[in-house]
C-alpha cells in the first residue's frame, strides 16, 4: 500500500490557503531531515528558496553533505533532475546541449537539437568553481531567462527551474572564481558547516547501516508553483521595504549611512537583487512562521544568506580577513527601522 504521504502528493492540489502552504513545507522538511541529520537553518534556507523560485549556492569542506542535501531535495519533490559535475574540460554544450547531424525517416540529413542536462527542474552544479568561466557563464541565461540560445535559436527550460550549485572553499588549486554577475543570480549563499558531536554519530549510523534512507515524494511541481504565486501576495509594509532598500544602500561604502567597517572594508555593496532576496524570502519565511505579514525579523534572519555573497571586499578587506557575515551583521546593528 503506498504511503499517505505520497497519495496526497499525487492527488490534484486544493487551493493554497496558508495552513496548506505550511502543510506541504512541514512535509518535504521532514522528509529532508530524516536524510540529512543537523542542518536545520540550510534546509529552511534551501526550502524558502525553492518556494520563491530562487537559486542556491551551498558553500562547506567536502563530506558535509552539500550534494546529498540536493539530492534529497529531488527525492522530496516529484520534479526531473539532472546533475552536473563540474571539471576543467567541460565546454558550455556539455550543460546546455547542441544540434546533431542525423538523418531522418526520409533518408535526408537534418540537424536536430540535443538538449544537455539543464534542461531539467532541479540542477545540481556539483563544484561548480572548478569549470572555466566560460562554462560558468552557460548557466547564466537559464538561471535568470529561464531560457537557453544555442547556435541563434532559444529554447524555454520547463518551469519550475532551480539550480542548486556547491562549491569547496579551501581547495583553491586548478577553481576558477565565480563572476560577480552570476553570483549575484543566487537568491541565497549558503556555509554549510561543521555537524556537532551528537549529529556526527547519528550521521555515523545512519550511513554506515545496513538500512538506506531516502526521502520520498511528498510535493509535486504543480504545489510549488501554486506555493510561489501564493508567496508573492503575502503584504509587505511600507516600513518593511524601506527597510530592506536602507540595508542595501548603506553597504555601500560611498553610501553616508553606511557603517564604519563597510566603509573601510567593502568595495562594491549589495546589488537590487539583494532586496529582492529579502523580500521575497521574507514573504515565504513569515508564512512558515504562522504570519501573513513581512516583518522586520524575517529580513534580519534572512540578511546573511541573501548579502554575503553580494558584498565585495576591498584590498584592505582581504587583507585583514575581514568575513561578510561580520559586515552583514554591523549593517543590521547600524540601521535604523524607518519611521
Amino acid at each position: 500500500m503506498p504511503d499517505n504521504t505520497q497519495q496526497s502528493a499525487q492527488q490534484q492540489i486544493a487551493p493554497m490557503t496558508p495552513d496548506y502552504y505550511c502543510e506541504i513545507a512541514r512535509r518535504i522538511e521532514e522528509q529532508v531531515s530524516h536524510v540529512i541529520i543537523g542542518q536545520t537553518d540550510i534546509i529552511r534556507h534551501t526550502l524558502i528558496a525553492i518556494i520563491t523560485g530562487g537559486h542556491v549556492l551551498l558553500e562547506g569542506l567536502p563530506g558535509l553533505g552539500k550534494t546529498s542535501l540536493v539530492r534529497t531535495f529531488a527525492d522530496a519533490l516529484d520534479l526531473r533532475f539532472s546533475r552536473i559535475q563540474f571539471t576543467p574540460d567541460l565546454m558550455p554544450a556539455d550543460i546546455v546541449g547542441t544540434d546533431i547531424l542525423e538523418e531522418n525517416e526520409a533518408g535526408k540529413r537534418v540537424f536536430r537539437f540535443q538538449a544537455g542536462p539543464v534542461f531539467a527542474n532541479l540542477v545540481l552544479a556539483d563544484e561548480i568553481n572548478r569549470a572555466t568561466p566560460k562554462t560558468q557563464s552557460a548557466l547564466l541565461e537559464a538561471m535568470q531567462e529561464r531560457t537557453v540560445t544555442v547556435l541563434g535559436r532559444t529554447y524555454r527550460v520547463e518551469a519550475p527551474f532551480f539550480v542548486l550549485a556547491t562549491q569547496n572553499p579551501i581547495e583553491l588549486e586548478g577553481t576558477y572564481p565565480l563572476p560577480e554577475a552570476q553570483i549575484d543570480r543566487f537568491l541565497f549563499k549558503l556555509n554549510v558547516g561543521f555537524p556537532s558531536t551528537d549529529e556526527l554519530t547519528a550521521i555515523i549510523d545512519q550511513t554506515t547501516g545496513d538500512k538506506s534512507n531516502r526521502a520520498q515524494h511528498v510535493a509535486t511541481a504543480k504545489m510549488l508553483t501554486a506555493m510561489n504565486t501564493f508567496v508573492r501576495q503575502v503584504p509587505a509594509s511600507s516600513q518593511v521595504t524601506r527597510y530592506a532598500a536602507s540595508l542595501i544602500a548603506a553597504s555601500h561604502p560611498e553610501s553616508e549611512t553606511a557603517p564604519a567597517q563597510i566603509k573601510k572594508y567593502v568595495r562594491f555593496g549589495s546589488s537590487p537583487r539583494g532586496a529582492q532576496a529579502l523580500l521575497l524570502g521574507g514573504r515565504a519565511l513569515a508564512l512558515l512562521n504562522g504570519r501573513y505579514n513581512v516583518a522586520l525579523d524575517d529580513l534580519r534572519a534572512l540578511a546573511p544568506a541573501a548579502l554575503r555573497h553580494r558584498i565585495l571586499l576591498n584590498f584592505e578587506g582581504q587583507a585583514e580577513g575581514a568575513r561578510t557575515d561580520n559586515l552583514v551583521a554591523a549593517l543590521l546593528q547600524h540601521v535604523k527601522v524607518p519611521a
